[in-house]
């Protein structure tokens, strides 16, 4: 019989020595001045920054770094140290991949497999912060890493959408990637199941985008192991599911989950012991999901919805192609609408769903359909306020049916049944059944009653879009009436603090969340909703400086709700005091020094600013609840803001945004620009990447377009 740490140590230094020969391959085909980075990060090699303290850049600084890989694996006594030891497995694997990106940029691409299957690789910053929102709103509880292959082919997908239908997010290594894609199951970052690589060093991916997240939203920094240790333990909620025959290599890496807090569940019981909450012997497989989130305590909301296809977040970025679709309601093609309306409760039926007309059974595959829907609601704390807030989820809501994609709002709804959704039995109904037991039970203390009419008759939802967008009209116009200067309080928004403790949002009418999903009603109604949750009432009493936007009760909330971390902040400059950020933001505003401007980027685009840095780059000094003068992070829809830069010019220091973002921004941005500066069509001056990506072109393009910026006052 074999001893665990043996094992351990045993798996490290297998990991250790394909990682040795794969680097010694590297420096032999392309010499120690090769450049080693992983695609579409700021932190190049993230594992070998968090441990090591080093930023890796070429193959030369990688060969020095390498005893110190080794070194972990003996790090202070053996046995004391078995499961750290696990992490040099985790630097080791990371050397493997990087020498696989080296002089290709996609090692896990369509020519990784015969038949054109992409592996995902190395995941970028953009993803990690992509998943940053539903990870505080615990729309992902967890995390789990299958290593397979499982028994069989079809208790591998039952394990996979398992874990999909409980919204834990699933990565895969090894044959259970094979057994899902004989099964056909849908894979990929949108439906929230990676297949990550064939290798069990595939893991390095995994555990870089753990550390990426601990210094992306809690600010961890480089080389603090202690806090680390702490982030990945409490607010990293993972685990490990290894089936049988689990080798020493794949036990080396355990151990290093095990350090990190992530309990590994399996069903090998050869030379395994059992440790409470770390190794746990589960011998039947099929109670793997409820063994694995009982070891990490991860308890789970669970809402029966009665329709035929699963229900789960994992499905909300599911894209249905036009060959894959049974049936296509497009508002942009034909009468569509989705509203909110408030009744009295003597008015409705609870849990009545009625549908007006046709059912998408009626027209032949592939054909567009018409389709509007009213959920009535009432309650006795229920407000009017509230009925575009439940209207903006119904989106999240929707998407959560396997094989349903729905995108746009209001009368530009689209909503796509897919072929095996429709044949599974997914009927138009079945939408009124979702919206009904969401509304219900994310608004259960102000929803008391709630029914649903779906109208299907082209001739009742022209009369109904019509009278649907009078109402859309009247919200909006009470909307605008909405300034920082006409509301009594500010509310305040510490949502993200369970990745990102030090950050606060200070949200008001005319600055929403940095992460653009939480405006001043929506965090009005929160607090409403539940006045002991994550928005609470900021009061702006005491005006210390209005331009800048500083009050003194709203600093006095800042330092309260930051525990302590933040003195005061701005809410209308990017050079003081500028409100901090935690890695979920929309866009990154930093400010260029030879224009005396200021350049804009989103999440979405992977190219290079004038400022030399991607998004990424730019991101990896904003994140993790920092100020960061001359940076900052916000919403979209910020940008058109009247009080967006209001201390430093406004909105003409805006000098590049990239062109899908000037799009979709531009004609509010124009009208607001002419309105507060009289300058027309303002963002025909702002340059993008299809002009300018560096600053000399800038320069000549700003010029060229006599950009308002040139004539303003130095930022610095």
């Amino acid at each position: 019989m074999k001893l665990l740490f043996d094992r351990v140590f045993d798996g490290v230094d297998e990991m250790i020595g394909v990682a040795e020969k794969s680097l010694e391959a590297a420096l032999a085909q392309f010499g120690e001045n090769a450049p080693v980075a992983m695609p579409n990060t700021g932190y190049n090699m993230a594992n070998h920054l968090t441990y090591l303290s080093k930023k890796i850049t070429n193959l030369g600084s990688l060969r020095d770094a390498f005893p110190e890989v080794k070194a972990w694996a003996a790090h202070g006594p053996r046995l004391a140290n078995v499961f750290k030891a696990g992490f040099a497995t985790f630097l080791a694997a990371e050397v493997i991949e990087a020498c696989k990106y080296i002089n290709c940029q996609d090692p896990y691409g369509d020519a990784a497999c015969a038949d054109g299957f992409r592996y995902h690789g190395h995941l970028s910053d953009a993803e990690v912060r992509e998943l940053g929102v539903p990870l505080v709103t615990n729309d992902i509880p967890g995390f789990v890493v299958i290593i397979g292959p499982a028994p069989s082919d079809e208790e591998a997908v039952e394990l996979i959408k398992g874990y999909q239908s409980r919204g834990i997010f699933v990565f895969l290594i090894g044959g259970i990637i094979d057994q899902a894609r004989r099964k056909n199951l849908n894979m990929g970052f949108p439906v929230r199941v990676v297949a990550v690589g064939p290798d069990i060093w595939a893991v390095g991916h995994i555990i870089s985008f753990v550390n990426r997240a601990a210094m992306i939203f809690g600010a961890v920094q480089p080389g603090d192991r202690d806090a680390m240790d702490d982030y990945t333990f409490y607010r990293i909620h993972a685990f490990v599911n290894a089936f049988d025959p689990v080798g020493d290599i794949v036990v080396g890496a355990g151990a290093g989950a095990i350090a990190m807090g992530f309990p590994v569940i399996t069903n090998d019981t050869k030379d395994m012991w059992k440790v409470p909450k770390s190794i746990v012997i589960q011998t039947n497989t099929k109670d793997f999901i409820d063994t694995s989130l009982e070891a990490r305590d991860i308890k789970l909301k669970v809402t029966k919805i009665e329709i035929p296809v699963a229900f789960s977040n994992a499905f909300e970025g599911e894209i249905i192609r036009r060959a894959d679709m049974q049936v296509d309601m497009d508002g942009s093609r034909l009468d569509c609408f989705e509203l909110v309306q408030t009744k009295d409760a003597s008015e409705i039926e609870d849990h009545s769903i009625e549908l007006i007309g046709p059912d998408i059974d009626s027209v032949e595959a592939g054909s567009r359909f018409p389709i509007g829907y009213v959920v009535e609601v009432a309650g006795k704390n229920m407000q009017s306020d509230f009925e575009p807030v439940f209207e903006r989820r119904f989106h999240n809501f929707i998407n959560c049916a396997e094989g349903v994609m729905h995108t746009g709002q209001r009368d530009l709804i689209r909503i796509r049944v897919s072929k095996a959704a429709f044949d599974a039995g997914f009927r138009a109904r079945h939408i009124g059944e979702i919206l009904y037991a969401k509304v219900k039970s994310e608004y259960e203390s102000v929803v008391d009653k709630c029914q649903v009419k779906i109208y299907t008759r082209s001739e009742d939802l022209k009369r109904l879009r019509a009278e649907a967008n009078e109402i859309y009209n009247k919200r909006d116009d009470r909307l605008k009436s909405l300034t920082d200067e006409s509301v009594p309080v500010f509310y305040n928004c510490i949502l993200c603090q369970s990745f990102s403790p030090a950050h606060v949002c200070v949200v008001t009418p005319e600055r929403l969340g940095l992460c653009g999903a939480v405006s001043w009603l929506d965090a009005k109604a929160t607090n409403e909703l539940d006045p002991n949750g994550p928005c609470q009432v900021v009061t702006k009493e005491k005006p210390l400086d209005e331009n800048l936007g500083t009050w003194e009760d709203v600093n006095a909330s800042v330092q309260q709700a930051s525990h302590g971390n933040l003195e005061q902040v701005t809410l209308y400059s990017i050079m003081q005091d500028p409100m901090t950020s935690c890695g979920c933001f929309e866009c990154i505003c930093g400010i260029e020094p030879m224009s005396n401007g200021v350049v804009i980027v989103n999440r979405e685009h992977t190219g290079m600013t004038p400022l030399g840095m991607t998004f990424s780059e730019m991101a990896s000094m904003t994140g993790g609840g920092v100020q960061t003068p001359g940076f900052m992070g916000h919403g979209k829809h910020f940008i058109a803001s009247k009080k967006f830069m209001k201390a430093d010019g406004g909105s003409p220091r805006i000098v590049w945004m990239p062109k899908a973002l000037k799009d979709l921004v531009g004609s509010r941005l124009d009208k607001t620009v002419e309105e507060l500066y009289g300058i027309p069509e303002f963002t025909g001056k702002i340059a993008d990447e299809t002009v300018a990506e560096d600053v000399e072109t800038l320069a000549n393009y700003l010029a060229e377009k006599e950009h308002p910026v040139l004539e303003m006052e130095p930022l610095l």
